[in-house]
């Protein structure tokens, strides 16, 4: 990771303005009809009474799930309204920050301008960002506020600036949106580790050769000069614990078992508990491998609502789904193979963060799993796509690329009625788009 991530001047121009327009068109389209359904679809019948109730913090509902993604769910039912677009809103604000942050992420770890752009594109036209954009559920504001992390871990390790003072700046805001994602849903676990491993890593391949003693010690060394080991695991380790735990606040203030400080420990002990003890089979369940090959659809809706037949088919782009996966074993090929000298480390990485996400699933005990759960790994499936069709792109190699998104663009536009509540002409339009059997 060394090479990857350490100062140095980009080649190309930073196509912030485009991962600006990328993201702003994409909070717009999310916010069109943002509000239909206007009854709870799927599981917002859960999260919005668990809402009402921190307005009115009468006692815990849902308490299987941290507080934040529902506070917010809250605080725009105070600011907006107890509507629809008011439930909803939060999503939408995270998608289009987490889809700019995503996109920023992979420019200051890659400084690749195409597959920055790339990206964003991929991203924005997957179905699962855009759906989970547009749904009052806890998943966005946890990949959302994870997005950011990683765009500052980046930032960080990058310090464009060369000023220590600002890398730690980077650092801090890193664990304070970890801990924040934490405070969301508990899905993004397994990636808070990352920066601090990578960080230790990074500092031991710049001693290597030294005295031992200085890993812990030196500020002067890679990966963010300035910063010690010993520091960076206070802004990647403990602030996100601390920010954490601060998302809990609310519930020291209920009217009925209230939180206390001894208590929170036996909070998250009982959390886990809840997390395991829903064995019911649910119509939708799911398991990894049929997240991976796209194959296990959910319906957040389908029926007859606010005047015509409408439907939300939870499924990924058909395309880009599969197209992926050949590309993250031509990372993790082009990662090890480059390892010694220390070049497409990148690449390795976002294979690395991918089969960690994925295979927690497939080894969790957790009995009913959704293909939700596989948004997160999605979003390393795809950098892989962006970082190589980038890579062919800028050696002239360009057709995959428009192939790529062709296709991508074509599906979004093709299933949109069907990811955003448009108005079908059929009661039975959902055979339209459902391809596969276990698609309906």
């Amino acid at each position: 990771m060394t090479q990857q991530f350490q100062t140095a001047a980009p080649r190309e121009k930073d196509p912030a303005f485009w991962c600006a327009v990328i993201a702003s068109a994409f909070f717009l389209l999310v916010l069109h009809r943002l509000g239909i359904p206007s009854k709870p679809m799927f599981d917002e019948v859960h999260y919005l009474p668990a809402a009402r109730r921190l307005i009115d913090l009468t006692s815990r509902l849902n308490p299987e799930h941290p507080l934040l993604a529902k506070q917010l769910i809250a605080w725009s039912m105070q600011l907006i309204g107890d509507t629809p677009f008011g439930w909803r809103f939060p999503s939408a604000v995270l998608g289009g920050l987490g889809l700019w942050a995503m996109m920023r992420a992979l420019w200051w770890a890659s400084f690749s301008r195409s597959a920055t752009v790339l990206f964003g594109l991929l991203l924005a036209t997957d179905f699962i960002w855009f759906m989970m954009s547009r749904i009052a559920l806890l998943d966005m504001a946890m990949a959302g506020f994870m997005a950011l992390a990683m765009w500052q871990w980046a930032l960080a390790w990058r310090n464009p600036s060369g000023r220590a003072l600002l890398a730690r700046s980077h650092l801090l805001l890193a664990g304070v949106f970890m801990g924040l994602s934490l405070g969301a849903k508990w899905n993004g676990a397994l990636l808070l580790p990352l920066p601090g491993l990578v960080f230790a890593l990074n500092r031991w391949e710049a001693l290597k050769g030294r005295r031992s003693g200085l890993l812990w010690a030196s500020r002067e060394a890679g990966p963010v000069p300035g910063v010690s080991l010993v520091e960076a695991a206070l802004w990647l380790g403990v602030v996100p614990v601390v920010v954490y735990l601060a998302t809990f606040l609310p519930a020291f203030f209920y009217e009925k078992q209230p939180m206390t400080v001894g208590g929170l420990w036996h909070w998250q002990q009982y959390m886990l508990e809840l997390q395991d003890s829903v064995k019911k089979p649910h119509t939708y369940m799911s398991v990894w491998w049929q997240w991976v090959a796209n194959i296990r659809a959910i319906w957040f809706l389908y029926e007859e609502v606010d005047g015509a037949q409408r439907g939300v088919l939870m499924i990924g782009n058909p395309f880009t789904m599969l197209a992926g996966l050949p590309a993250l074993l031509f990372c993790a090929w082009d990662g090890f193979k480059g390892m010694k000298g220390g070049a497409k480390r990148l690449h390795l990485l976002v294979f690395a963060a991918y089969v960690l996400l994925v295979g927690f699933w497939a080894i969790n005990g957790k009995p009913v799993q959704f293909y939700y759960h596989y948004m997160l790994a999605s979003c390393f499936l795809l950098a892989a796509l962006a970082l190589v069709l980038g890579e062919w792109w800028d050696l002239g190699l360009r057709w995959p690329t428009k192939v790529t998104l062709v296709l991508s663009f074509g599906l979004f536009i093709g299933f949109y009625p069907i990811l955003s509540a448009g108005q079908l002409p059929r009661k039975d339009s959902y055979r339209d788009y459902t391809w596969l059997n276990s698609w309906k």
